[in-house]
């Protein structure tokens, strides 16, 4: 695998990032190509995520928190210069093969490092029964990407304040709770972050690219998108009717319906989910101008939602279309 370097050591937004992996997936013709990053404190969220619902932006502008928005799926995420960010672009087109050959080699990379890591639903890595690695996927044209954490060490108040309620009581006990839930790779291993990444580079890649300073002129341009307010925000859809509901190993949904005379007349899926296709063309789309009613739903709807987001099922999103909204 090549491992994709910079041309200095210039500290760059979460952004950059981001785009910088778009730029590998469209540029260089690898089979798998792979890197690293660390950000300054900076709040990540998915593509279907409202930014309002998941992000406490009032403790964000008091800490200094950057917030970015992401293409692939998954729920919110803290990064800071304590941990260390993974990001991986292969020609792999299967999104199922792609996430397990990659939480598969980060595993193994572990693995050696005498933890006694394993990886979890749909795309954590575990020590014992707590998360130390969350990852993501997408599609660009001919190649996939997955990125994800690594939780080496974290400042825990700003994970857990940039993403709940900055209450002191509430606050205190959400770092207990999260604390027994997440697995700080420091507590595992007697190596440093820097010698815990020359480590991955070393047993994952055997090979190297430098970037030079143009590639990161057209890397930059990329990360306009990533760095407009339409992109990082959004559009807050109008909608007469929410549902909201989890569905086992496929995530939280958040579904609004713009309804007229009990008919659909646009929706919006939301949540933490994975996209694999096109949701608009082969959900959205479908949905336009249908009666919210089980047969009729049923009519309209494709049998293979699975191709759209990851492992949902066609009888499971009408059971959530139709129950009660909150």
């Amino acid at each position: 695998m090549i491992y994709i370097a910079l041309p200095d050591e210039t500290q760059y937004d979460l952004s950059f990032y981001l785009a910088m992996e778009e730029f590998v997936a469209r540029k260089i013709d690898s089979e798998d190509c792979f890197f690293m990053w660390q950000v300054q404190p900076s709040v990540i969220f998915g593509r279907n995520q409202l930014i309002e619902s998941e992000v406490n932006l009032e403790y964000c502008r008091e800490h200094g928190i950057r917030t970015f928005r992401r293409k692939s799926g998954g729920g919110c995420v803290y990064a800071d210069m304590s941990n260390v960010m993974f990001s991986y672009i292969t020609k792999d087109k299967s999104v199922n093969f792609t996430f397990n050959k990659y939480i598969n080699m980060v595993v193994m990379v572990l693995q050696r490092l005498g933890v006694d890591a394993k990886a979890s639903g749909r795309n954590d890595i575990m020590i014992g029964d707590r998360k130390v690695s969350g990852n993501a996927f997408y599609h660009v044209p001919d190649r996939s990407i997955v990125h994800g954490t690594m939780l080496y060490d974290t400042d825990m108040q700003n994970m857990v304040g940039a993403i709940t309620p900055s209450d002191v009581k509430l606050m205190s006990k959400g770092i207990q709770s999260v604390r027994q839930r997440i697995a700080l790779l420091k507590d595992y291993v007697d190596i440093s972050l820097e010698e815990f990444k020359a480590f991955v580079r070393k047993n994952l890649c055997d090979e190297e690219i430098t970037l030079t300073k143009e590639d990161v002129e057209e890397i930059q341009n990329i990360e306009r998108e990533y760095k407009s307010p339409e992109f990082i925000y959004g559009n807050n859809p109008r909608y007469s009717i929410e549902k909201r509901g989890h569905i086992d190993n496929v995530g939280d949904f958040n579904i609004r319906l713009a309804m007229k005379n009990n008919i659909i007349k646009s929706a919006v899926i939301l949540g933490d989910f994975f996209i694999v296709g096109d949701v608009d063309s082969g959900i959205l789309k479908p949905l336009r101008d249908v009666a919210l009613t089980e047969p009729e739903l049923n009519k309209a709807l494709p049998n293979k939602l699975d191709k759209y987001i990851m492992n949902l099922n066609k009888k499971d999103l009408i059971r959530l279309l139709l129950d009660n909204a909150d």
